[in-house]
């Protein structure tokens, strides 16, 4: 890991009108680990997240990526950053097939006359690299010609990280990615991210489901009344301190209240 985080925030500040959405944040990822986020109902980690990711704009508070100041005004801005996020809500397009949803919106047309002026795809071109995409993280799809709707749940979420993970060079933000899906399938997403992190790519991962995060996260920044709360490094701590720290019944150590360095 490098001592200058990917992405880090500090001092966060987003209201509407006499609600404080977030109330003074700090946030911190390192290169090459799952951070889990977790937090009560109302605690503020989806407006924290979405500011990390475009979403929403704070009103005050500075975000650095590598070391350097960036302001992102919408989820483009995050995007041209490195900042892809897999929502829970299976965001994919069922009629199309699986290579049409990973290049969806990013489409790759074809060279010379044909794509520059009838602006044909380069279809051949989107399989071939949906493919090796999916080879990558080891996802068991044989055809990129598929149609994501005879997909399961578990496979329809995979082709949204696969996407998220072909164009996310520095971020993959999974927003809740299990809150759909069974208990197999569930597993499948979480040895996804498992891929992601072998590929060297950091992942912040937003969840509810404490075992998940246990499994997989190397660390667990704990955000409570809009602000971090703590942060935990996943095997110094039981579950149920960790939940006693997220609901306020516990209070945190100095280092764990510092960011967990």
């Amino acid at each position: 890991m490098t001592s200058t985080p990917v992405l880090q925030a500090s001092n966060l500040v987003k209201r509407y009108g006499s609600v404080t959405a977030i109330n003074g944040a700090d946030f911190e990822l390192r290169e090459g680990e799952v951070l889990a986020v977790i937090g009560d109902n109302g605690a503020g980690k989806s407006s924290l997240i979405k500011a990390l990711s475009g979403a929403l704009i704070p009103d005050s508070g500075e975000i650095h990526m590598d070391g350097q100041p960036v302001r992102f005004r919408t989820t483009l801005d995050a995007r041209r950053h490195g900042i892809e996020t897999v929502y829970q809500d299976l965001a994919v397009i069922p009629a199309l097939d699986i290579a049409s949803n990973v290049f969806l919106g990013r489409e790759v047309r074809k060279k010379g006359f044909l794509g520059s002026v009838l602006r044909q795809l380069d279809k051949s071109a989107m399989r071939e690299e949906s493919m090796k995409h999916l080879a990558d993280l080891k996802i068991g799809i044989r055809s990129a010609v598929q149609p994501v709707e005879t997909l399961s749940g578990g496979q329809r979420q995979g082709v949204a990280v696969v996407r998220a993970a072909a164009f996310g060079k520095r971020v993959i933000i999974m927003d809740e990615p299990t809150a759909a899906l069974g208990v197999k399938e569930s597993g499948m997403v979480i040895d996804l991210i498992r891929e992601i992190r072998e590929r060297g790519l950091p992942v912040i991962l937003i969840s509810h489901d404490m075992p998940h995060v246990f499994d997989v996260a190397d660390r667990i920044h704990v955000h409570r009344l809009g602000r971090r709360a703590a942060v935990v490094r996943t095997g110094d701590r039981s579950m149920s301190e960790v939940v006693a720290l997220m609901t306020g019944a516990m209070e945190p150590t100095e280092e764990e209240r510092a960011g967990g360095r």
